[in-house]
C-alpha cells in the first residue's frame, strides 16, 4: 500500500525538508504541498491524501482550523499535527477535532516516517504517557459544562462499551483490553467501533479525551468497569 501524503506548512524550508526525508520512503507518495490552511480542504478533495502533515501555526488559516474543516468531512484523511511544543492548547484542540496525534518539528526523520505509517493504519501516534501529560497540563481542571456533556455522552454506551472506552482512555491496546476484560481481540475491535459510532468520534484519541472529561480516569488504579 502506498500512503498518499499532503504536507502543509508556511515555511518553504520546512516543506522542502519534509519532502526530502519522506520522499525517500518507498511506501509514501507526497501528492502535494500547501503553505496555508485556506486551501487544504480543496486540495484534499482533489488529491485524496491518506494522511495530512499539518503545521499548527500558520499566518492566515492555521492548522487547527484546517484540521477541524478536514475532519468534519465523511471521507476525511488522517491528520498529524506539526508543532514545536509538547503540551499546547492548540494541539489539544486539534486532537479534540480529530487529529490522530502530533509530532515535534525536531523529531528524527525515521520517527516522522513511522508516525505517518502508523496513522495511515488507523493507529494514533500518541503514547499513553504523552496523552496523560497533555491532559494533565492543559485540562487539570475540566470545565464543569464539558464534564457534564461528556458524562451525558458516555451514558449512551452499554456497560461493556463503557469499560472498553475507559480502557482505551488509559492507553491500553486491543490485546491488553482483551486480556483485562476477557474478550477476544475481534470483539474488542467491535466494541471500539461501536463506541466511535455511538459517540460520533473519529479515533481512539477522541475516546480518551472524552472519558477524561467525564472524570473516568481520575483513579488510575481503579479496575476498568
Amino acid at each position: 500500500m502506498t500512503i498518499r501524503l499532503l504536507i502543509v506548512d508556511d515555511d518553504p524550508l520546512v516543506r522542502a525538508g519534509l519532502t526530502f526525508m519522506l520522499g525517500g520512503a518507498e511506501d509514501i507518495e507526497i501528492v502535494g504541498e500547501a503553505a496555508d490552511g485556506s486551501g487544504v480542504d480543496q486540495l484534499a478533495q482533489e488529491l485524496r491524501p491518506d494522511v495530512v502533515l499539518m503545521d499548527i501555526r500558520m499566518p492566515h488559516v492555521d492548522g487547527l482550523t484546517a484540521t477541524e474543516t478536514l475532519r468534519a468531512r465523511p471521507d476525511a484523511p488522517e491528520v498529524i499535527v506539526l508543532t514545536t511544543f509538547h503540551a499546547d492548547e492548540q494541539v489539544l484542540r486539534a486532537l479534540r477535532a480529530g487529529a490522530a496525534g502530533f509530532v515535534l518539528k525536531d523529531t528524527p526523520p525515521v520517527e516522522i516516517v513511522a508516525a505517518v505509517r502508523q496513522v495511515a493504519k488507523g493507529d494514533p501516534v500518541l503514547s499513553p504517557a504523552v496523552m496523560r501529560q497533555l491532559m494533565t497540563q492543559m485540562s487539570s481542571a475540566t470545565p464543569g459544562d464539558r464534564a457534564v456533556r461528556a458524562r451525558e455522552r458516555i451514558a449512551l454506551l452499554a456497560e461493556r462499551e463503557r469499560e472498553v472506552a475507559v480502557a482505551v482512555g488509559r492507553g491500553h491496546s486491543n490485546a491488553e483490553i482483551s486480556a483485562r476484560l476477557y474478550l477476544s481481540v475481534p470483539t474488542v475491535k467491535t466494541h471500539v467501533s461501536r463506541v466511535l459510532a455511538k459517540l460520533d468520534l473519529n479515533n481512539r484519541v477522541q475516546i480518551a479525551l472524552l472519558v477524561h472529561d467525564a472524570g473516568l480516569l481520575d483513579d488510575p488504579d481503579r479496575d476498568v468497569g
